[in-house]
């Protein structure tokens, strides 16, 4: 008989379903989109119910598309958008709000509250959390739900509601409400997570007003989270055992197990995600969080986010309408005069790490009279591994550690030029895994480990990767981040 592996990673635009064999092969896939809901202010929901209905469908979907016998699915591994929050009622399970996505800044005004009344919060959220106080984390999204749903804040006072993050709904929802569970990764991303003591912090969650009682209990990422038959579907129930954070699993995913090791996912935005070992590192420039608790050890990384790298080709795509697909830009910037010095800096949104300033707006600069659409698409795709190298050396420089390459992954990682000239600007070998859904796989690896399907060890030795080594001269690799960094300055508000 069979064994196959489960994997769902429920993201930002949809839920995926994943099945893989005894050794770590995938063998099919299945999607279901969801509505994202955005109203003109620019915050962004989505809703519970439908995710939870969609990942029941995705799982349906999947099997039959494999034509697998369901009875030879033995375990499932859950991946999720990370900062996502909602809250529901512990009882009935409905959701009392929509989840409140992780682009949304409606906490905004709760985090300038908190930093204006408490004298050093800011410092005391850094250091306890390993994060800096922002709207973009789960809990001040779970405040504005507290403090604008009526009777919600009574509710959570009383120990009647739920506060958690998309795992633990999932959690909830596919064991019939009998685990309220999360993983370290998880809870480390919410800004209510003490890193260093590794339990809820009662001081950072009194400053938002949620009660530790309303918190999941935080499990080890290979743990056991209950068991679920998918709402009758399967005949019978199988273990929940691995629940990551997308880009935790993506790090997995891509075998980072060892301290030093570097991975980024290229998404609308990118998680720039380094392993710093069993111990962790902090810094005013990148955050601080949980890799994952796996065979009862906690790992730490260091992570920087990006705002804008795979976004900033839909707004050359749908803005200036430049390209008509993504795929034309790799030619476009082949074709561009190579001494065109043009530098775009897409601070569209403000800048995230390693500047910190959302004030911050978009720049060109370095144009000349022959600059024009191959030139326009050439800067466009570099920004993306300037952006990643910025963050990349100030790793470098806070955990005090050699990089011998960084592990990739993400749609734009099949553009040939963006990965050449990245390894180009990083000095460094950029490796490129043929298989794409790493977040996924992370989970479903981490699930099949801890249910002896799999051997860690020879899982990551069958990995097959694409490299890209350096070809730039040194002096040429210099100028280049000059000129950026001098664009940059003129993005600059702060």
């Amino acid at each position: 008989m069979n064994k196959y592996v489960l994997g769902i990673d429920q993201s930002t635009q949809g839920t995926k379903g994943l099945l893989f064999d005894e050794k770590g092969a995938l063998l099919c896939r299945a999607d279901l989109p969801h509505k994202q809901y955005i109203d003109e202010r620019g915050w962004v929901e989505h809703d519970p119910e439908e995710i939870y209905a969609n990942t029941l469908q995705v799982v349906k979907n999947l099997i039959e598309k494999a034509g697998i016998n369901k009875k030879e699915i033995s375990v499932l591994g859950i991946s999720n958008q990370r900062e996502t929050a909602l809250v529901w009622d512990r009882k009935t399970g409905k959701p009392v709000y929509n989840a409140v996505v992780w682009q949304c800044a409606r906490g905004s005004e709760i985090c300038k509250k908190i930093a204006a009344e408490h004298e050093n919060a800011e410092e005391l959220v850094r250091s306890h959390t390993g994060l800096q106080l922002s709207p973009y984390f789960s809990a001040a999204k779970i405040a504005w739900v507290l403090q604008n749903v009526p009777g919600a804040q009574e509710k959570a006072d009383r120990g009647e509601l739920c506060c958690g993050t998309i795992d633990s709904w999932l959690v909830y929802k596919l064991t019939g409400g009998r685990e309220f569970r999360t993983d370290y990764s998880n809870a480390s991303r919410t800004q209510m997570f003490n890193i260093g003591e590794l339990a809820w912090d009662p001081e950072v969650c009194g400053l938002f007003g949620i009660p530790v009682s309303c918190l999941a209990e935080v499990t080890d990422s290979d743990g056991e989270y209950g068991i679920t038959d998918f709402d009758g579907y399967l005949d019978a129930p199988i273990p929940i055992r691995g629940v990551l954070g997308d880009s935790h699993g993506a790090l997995f995913g891509q075998g980072c197990i060892e301290t030093g090791m570097i991975k980024t996912t290229y998404g609308t935005g990118s998680s720039i995600m380094m392993n710093i070992g069993k111990k962790p590192v902090y810094s005013k420039r990148v955050v601080t969080s949980l890799a994952w608790k796996l065979n009862g050890e906690v790992n730490y990384v260091l992570e920087g986010n990006i705002n804008y790298t795979g976004a900033v080709i839909s707004w050359l795509k749908n803005d200036l309408k430049l390209i008509d697909s993504a795929g034309e830009t790799e030619e476009l910037a082949k074709a561009a005069n190579p001494e065109d010095e043009t530098y775009l800096v897409p601070a569209f949104s403000g800048l995230g790490a390693p500047y910190w300033d959302s004030d911050a707006r978009a720049v060109i600069s370095g144009m000349s009279r022959t600059t024009g659409k191959n030139e326009m698409v050439k800067a466009a795709l570099e920004s993306i591994a300037y952006q990643i190298s910025d963050i990349v050396k100030i790793m470098k420089r806070t955990a005090g550690l050699e990089i011998a390459e960084i592990r990739v992954d993400g749609g734009p990682t099949r553009n040939h030029f963006l990965m050449q000239f990245q390894s180009d600007i990083l000095n460094i070998p950029v490796r490129v895994p043929d298989a794409e859904e790493l977040s996924g796989i992370g989970a479903a690896y981490a699930a099949g480990i801890a249910m002896g399907i799999y051997d860690q060890k020879k899982l990551f030795e069958n990995v097959n990767r694409t490299e890209y080594k350096a070809q730039m001269v040194e002096n040429e690799r210099e100028r280049k981040m000059n000129g950026w960094r001098q664009a940059v300055e003129k993005a600059l508000r702060k």
